[in-house]
């Protein structure tokens, strides 16, 4: 698919904003405002924040310095809403930043299910922002979005719509003025419900690969652009319950997922896996890097579950096939957890792991995410609570430019002391949804997206900044 030229480019951007009303893709006001159910239940909802609920401070429209990080941005709140778990992909090739966003309580989107998927987009690297649109408008729960960019400008949008159907896929050609009617995985046959999409593809956009759980692990390939799908593979024999976090296409082609596996009430030792095709996804083998001990409890933040500080794990691969891995492990059953890093050129040899979390063993570390720019240059990003334990969470970023073997200092992105009731000077209460994204834009700025809030129940929002 060729790329469109620049020009074309900014010509759709300049009709853009007539047009958000175009194929399930609708205008939202900022002054506008039913909890997502427990993934694992579909018949069991979760009050997640409190409807008619604003965040109360000003949000920015532009961007100012950071008080916390040299070379990053403040951070800032993308909405007053109750908005949780969200996405970043960035233009290979353009200055166009995208971000997705799981929101509760949305009145605007008429018909729409609660939680429902938003979008927006920034025609200039991350710095300005254009109005929110809903994904696709129609009723069912909506929530765990993906989104990433092929070389031509593509976006390819992932998310769960219920547990039944499921894993869904909707592509713009437009910059996300448009979109295609959604593409449901389950047609493609495997299991009757899915969970925890986790999307990745070739930088053309031609092979696109989810990996879902329905408590087992499956990868599904497209090898025509996402228009239809394969039969998803079951990857795993056994009886555990496995997530997907992180994954990335080798430049020779092989394809990577991280997985983490558990006992199915979270009991007992979980493994960092990592799963790997060489044959587009037609087959794939696992291969166990780490073994995790109890899963620390978090029953100090209202509504969280056992499981949800567990190991989380992601990878990223730099343009000549050195794959970084960071996860985070705990050596003490129900202590908490540090983070690390391991590289391999192969995906089944990997290196003595390394710590790159703070030292204290009290500290609580999760949710990794990692981005590759260029040969050895990798980014880093995770949340922790080593400002005041439990409830002083922060969102900390690392660098490296010779493939892992030293890290820059870590700078703290999370810096606004003040706002919402979840925030002061120590950092926000407790982290709001158990991912956050990184994306490498085309020359090299980092966007970072995360959520924050008062318990794992909200309130909260998604927070965003950029830097390096």
């Amino acid at each position: 698919m060729p790329m469109a030229p620049t020009g074309m480019r900014l010509v759709l951007l300049a009709i853009a904003g007539t047009l958000l009303i175009a194929t399930g893709c609708r205008a939202i006001r900022e002054d506008e405002g039913r909890p997502r159910g427990d993934s694992r239940s579909e018949e069991e909802k979760v009050q997640r924040g409190t409807p008619g609920y604003s965040a109360q401070m000003e949000i920015p429209s532009q961007p100012v310095a950071s008080s916390a990080a040299t070379g990053w941005d403040s951070e800032r709140l993308w909405s007053r809403h109750v908005d949780w778990e969200p996405a970043i992909a960035a233009d290979p090739s353009a200055p166009y930043v995208y971000q997705l966003t799981t929101r509760y309580h949305a009145p605007a989107c008429h018909g729409c299910g609660d939680p429902a998927i938003v979008f927006r987009r920034s025609s200039d690297g991350g710095r300005t922002w254009e109005a929110d649109s809903y994904l696709d408008p129609v009723p069912g729960s909506q929530h765990d979005p993906q989104i990433e960019v092929a070389s031509d400008g593509t976006i390819y949008a992932v998310y769960l719509h219920r547990l039944r159907p499921g894993v869904v896929l909707q592509k713009s050609s437009d910059l996300g003025v448009t979109w295609t009617p959604p593409v449901v995985l389950k047609d493609a046959g495997g299991p009757r419900w899915s969970d925890k999409p986790w999307l990745t593809l070739s930088p053309d956009g031609r092979d696109v690969y989810i990996a879902f759980n329905s408590s087992d692990s499956y990868v599904a390939a497209s090898r025509d652009y996402g228009r239809t799908f394969e039969t998803p593979v079951r990857t795993n024999q056994d009886q555990r319950h496995w997530f997907h976090s992180g994954g990335a296409v080798a430049p020779n082609g092989d394809v990577y997922f991280t997985a983490v596996d558990y006992s199915q009430n979270y009991r007992g030792v979980s493994h960092i896996n990592v799963l790997k095709s060489i044959d587009g996804g037609a087959s794939w083998t696992t291969h166990r890097v780490d073994t995790s001990q109890e899963i620390p409890a978090c029953r100090w933040a209202e509504g969280c579950y056992r499981g949800f500080l567990g190991p989380s794990a992601t990878l990223a691969i730099d343009p000549v096939g050195t794959i970084l891995l960071a996860y985070h492990t705990g050596d003490r059953p129900g202590g908490p957890q540090a983070m690390w890093i391991r590289t391999s050129t192969n995906g089944v040899d990997w290196s003595s792991r390394r710590r790159v979390s703070a030292r204290p063993d009290r500290v609580n570390n999760a949710f990794p995410a990692a981005a590759a720019f260029d040969r050895g240059d990798f980014r880093l990003v995770w949340q922790d609570d080593r400002r005041s334990s439990r409830d002083g969470w922060n969102t900390w970023y690392r660098s490296t430019a010779d493939g892992g073997s030293t890290w820059s200092r870590v700078a703290r992105l999370s810096d606004v002391g003040s706002g919402p009731s979840y925030r002061d000077k120590n950092g926000y209460r407790f982290p709001y949804g158990d991912y956050l994204e990184i994306a490498v834009d085309q020359n090299g700025m980092n966007g970072v997206i995360w959520g924050a809030g008062e318990s794992y129940d909200g309130n909260g929002g998604t927070w965003f900044t950029r830097g390096r």
